[in-house]
């Protein structure tokens, strides 16, 4: 294999890496310009205020992404970061699936014969990547966000 061929594949192949870890979204309102990731809440129910909906948000852990708390910390961060690309301030979080991944070990072998000659290789391969966690929101805006925490009501007489 050429060198110029080889640092094609790998291209390609780092293209593919990172096509896996991206996140997508699809339009559903009208985004507003950019803000801060940290500025965005996640809402597991209506947020109890008037909303906006912008858009339907998908992401995914990462192909190298281990123990369960670290996978779903990074679907909600990456859900956290399509929002606030968007210019919402608000996730309604759907929730988490796990997908696709894990191990598996591979063994080939091949001959060949050039120029008089027989040639025999045999190769190993293993992957050790871990299953990735899916997750899915609903990306919105709201003019007036509920507080951090909502003052308790009164108590009964």
């Amino acid at each position: 294999m050429t060198a110029s061929r080889l640092l094609r594949l790998a291209a390609a192949s780092t293209v593919l890496l990172l096509a896996g870890c991206a996140s997508s979204h699809i339009l559903t309102g009208t985004p507003r310009a950019p803000i801060d990731p940290a500025q965005v809440r996640v809402y597991y129910g209506a947020p109890g205020v008037p909303y906006e909906e912008i858009a339907l948000l998908e992401t995914s852990s990462g192909a190298f992404t281990y123990g369960e708390q670290n996978k779903t910390n990074s679907v909600m961060r990456k859900l956290r970061e399509e929002a606030a690309s968007l210019g919402a301030n608000g996730i309604l979080f759907q929730g988490t699936a796990d997908g696709y991944g894990g191990g598996g070990v591979s063994v080939g072998a091949g001959t060949g014969r050039f120029g008089g000659r027989s040639y025999t290789s045999g190769g190993v391969g293993v992957n050790i990547s871990p299953r990735q966690k899916q997750g899915r929101g609903v990306a919105i805006w709201m003019a007036n966000p509920p507080p951090e925490r909502a003052p308790l009501p009164p108590p009964a007489n």
